[in-house]
């Protein structure tokens, strides 16, 4: 039987042919595409170039004259010009500067006592204030007020607290029941450097406080929510759960409480001046007092290089501890 023509299937149009060429952008679009992309880099870069002049004015280009001044004998004021000494200056430092030495070894003391406190009461606040309680926002504000207070005045209230009719005293002396003659803290130099440790660690608590709390509430509720399933006790959540997650934290932490606390100055340069007997000098006031009071220049500019070499070390060391290990 013959098939109708019309129920024929005809050829789908274009059936044998070539496929078309994708068409290609018509030039004047690229050019202003390319024209768009260069407005787009001289904008980034003129948005950049001040922050860049401000960095290479005020660190790089201070960092670099420090380094060249460490080795010479430049002075602050001097009719002859510095004279390239080598490594005369380290060789001082590190072999005749008994104060030098003094400065060095409280710095580290300082840092050993404050790195593991502050880092520790600001994670027990931190976990206080996460809880669901009435008025938590107004414990965190109170806890952070220490923080966005000038060190100087903190410093000179903390002065006043120390000395011999101070609060401090008076304070011990009610617990106490007048039993306590009181002393001057800052003036003793078997107490002295204790008083800023004190002093250290509660105006600095707060802002890991809240760098710690950021990292908790980073931590989902499920995975708590998991353990207390599992039959674990809150002791061990904590040191299962929260801590391996506070990993990042903990190093971040870690680090920024360590360069704080090796950089310590105005609390010492305010409260004791470094005394009493070198009992508070740190290797920053050394620094201060080497190269602008004694106007040594070249000395001070290698002790900030000493002192940079050791943060440097420190961090490092620290990073490679805490590193994460697959």
């Amino acid at each position: 039987m013959p098939i109708p023509v019309s129920s024929r299937s005809a050829p789908p149009a274009g059936a044998g042919r070539p496929a078309a060429a994708p068409a290609r952008p018509a030039p004047a679009a690229a050019r202003r595409r390319r024209s768009h992309s260069r407005t787009e880099q001289r904008a980034g870069a003129a948005f950049a170039a001040p922050g860049v002049v401000l960095l290479l004015v005020f660190v790089i280009g201070p960092a670099v004259v420090s380094l060249v001044l460490a080795f010479t004998n430049a002075r602050l004021v001097s009719p002859t010009p510095p004279e390239f000494i080598g490594l005369d200056n380290f060789e001082r430092a590190f072999t005749e500067d008994a104060a030098f030495h003094r400065s060095l070894l409280n710095t580290f003391v300082f840092a050993a006592v404050v790195v593991p406190l502050q880092g520790g009461l600001g994670l027990v606040l931190a976990l206080l204030v996460n809880q669901r309680l009435a008025g938590r926002n107004i414990f965190r504000t109170v806890y952070f007020l220490p923080v966005i207070t000038s060190m100087v005045v903190v410093s000179l209230l903390w002065r006043f607290l120390y000395q011999e009719d101070g609060l401090v005293n008076s304070g011990l002396s009610m617990i106490t029941g007048g039993a306590w003659a009181g002393q001057a803290w800052l003036a003793n130099p078997s107490t002295a450097m204790g008083a800023i440790v004190v002093m250290s660690v509660w105006q600095g608590v707060g802002f890991h406080m809240i760098i710690w709390l950021a990292g908790l509430q980073t931590i989902p509720e499920e995975v708590y929510e998991a353990g207390a399933l599992d039959g674990t006790t809150p002791w061990q959540r904590f040191r299962h759960l929260t801590l391996p997650l506070l990993k990042p934290t903990f190093v971040f932490v870690l680090i920024t409480i360590t360069i704080a606390a090796m950089s310590l100055f105005v609390q010492v340069n305010i409260m004791t001046g470094g005394g009493p007997v070198g009992s508070t000098s740190t290797l920053v006031l050394q620094i201060v007092q080497k190269g602008f009071q004694q106007q040594q220049m070249g000395y001070g500019a290698a002790l900030s290089l000493v002192f940079f070499c050791v943060v440097l070390a420190l961090a490092l060391v620290q990073r490679r501890l805490t590193r994460d290990r697959d």
